[in-house]
């Protein structure tokens, strides 16, 4: 097995990170560093680090996302041609598409083209990631549900694909013996894909269940849209339950954390999901989880949590009633949650990505 010069795309650093960022950003710092240069907005971990214009950052919507395309097509391929022994590692579908260059991609999802009505950047989506992955010496995917999207909508070949668990901070998402209180919790960006409109109704079903849910409160973190945001606000009015609702928009990790640890459960109602980090950190917090049977939480749960049909608020206010009414759900979670989460690690996937990079 060879090593090269890795050059590690680091264009999607948020200084607010969700999803894709939080994977970015870890993968950067557990890559071997002797073998990295990491072009990013800012530096992380001690890899040689070269940096790039803070207009890049996703949170600045579209034109961030035009600029770091021209920086991707343009300056990254002239890095590329100029370090010819090297690999790019891009932890998102994007990479230049020029011959001749060796590159891994990471892929999330294909989300957007399922929502292809929602997305302003549906063409993006639909011809730019799929050269952009036909171009690749490896395709990563996050989990078995999205490997099989790839293969059968992107016609990649099985032979290009490899897939890789990804990790999360196991230092700091662990149990604690805070006292957990009334409310569930919601950690999703106000897309379509999570689905918001139809947990606010199951919910609002919930509490018409019982008087004693009166008290219950659903928190809602993720971060604001201004085309989606202010049509679910308007829905927990028209639902009577918006004074039991509290939006929380973008929160740091150790709010996440403290979140996690006191809430009833947390609830991933999205018509899809590729992988599903927050149910790994509830996993490792010992936190129950209502989850999508659509897509990839499945696998992260293994044989726990309570599945429910995204499509049916019915079936998620039934599973918001268990979790409440179960205790022993509770007990089971804060048992197997920990364990479950141990099998995966930051460092883990690392060391799969750097065997991949180096048998290329």
């Amino acid at each position: 097995m060879k090593t090269r010069q890795i050059i590690f795309n680091g264009s999607y650093f948020s200084k607010k990170p969700t999803g894709i960022s939080v994977v970015s950003e870890q993968l950067a710092k557990y890559l071997n560093q002797n073998l990295l240069s990491l072009y990013a907005p800012f530096p992380v971990g001690n890899s040689h680090f070269i940096k790039l214009p803070d207009t890049l950052d996703p949170e600045l919507g579209l034109t961030a996302h035009i600029k770091r395309l021209y920086w991707t097509q343009y300056k990254l391929s002239r890095i590329l041609k100029n370090n010819k022994d090297s690999i790019l590692f891009s932890p998102l579908p994007e990479a230049p598409l020029v011959k001749n260059t060796k590159s891994i991609v990471l892929v999330h999802d294909l989300m957007a083209l399922r929502l292809k009505n929602y997305s302003l950047l549906y063409p993006y989506h639909r011809f730019y990631v799929p050269l952009v992955l036909k171009n690749a010496s490896k395709v990563l995917c996050n989990s078995n549900e999205t490997a099989t999207e790839v293969k059968q909508i992107l016609k990649i070949p099985d032979k290009k694909i490899e897939i890789i668990k990804l990790g999360f901070n196991n230092i700091n998402f662990i149990p604690s013996n805070i006292t957990r209180e009334p409310f569930l919790l919601i950690i999703a960006r106000h897309s379509p894909n999570k689905n918001l409109p139809r947990i606010l109704k199951a919910f609002s079903l919930f509490r018409n269940l019982s008087r004693s849910y009166s008290n219950y409160k659903l928190k809602i973190v993720g971060s604001f849209d201004k085309r989606f945001t202010p049509k679910y606000k308007k829905l927990a009015a028209e639902l009577d339950i918006n004074e039991y609702c509290e939006w929380l928009n973008w929160v740091s990790e150790d709010k996440k954390i403290k979140l996690l640890n006191s809430c009833k459960a947390l609830v991933i109602g999205s018509l899809w999901e590729g992988f599903g980090l927050p149910a790994l950190e509830a996993l490792s917090c010992g936190t129950p989880v209502i989850a999508t049977d659509r897509g990839a939480v499945k696998e992260i749960l293994g044989n726990k949590g309570i599945l429910v049909n995204p499509y049916n608020p019915k079936s998620m206010a039934e599973a918001m009633y268990e979790i409440v009414n179960n205790k022993s759900i509770e007990t089971e979670f804060r048992h197997y949650g920990p364990i479950r989460a141990k099998e995966y690690s930051w460092s883990d996937t690392a060391r799969k990505i750097e065997n991949i990079i180096f048998s290329i």
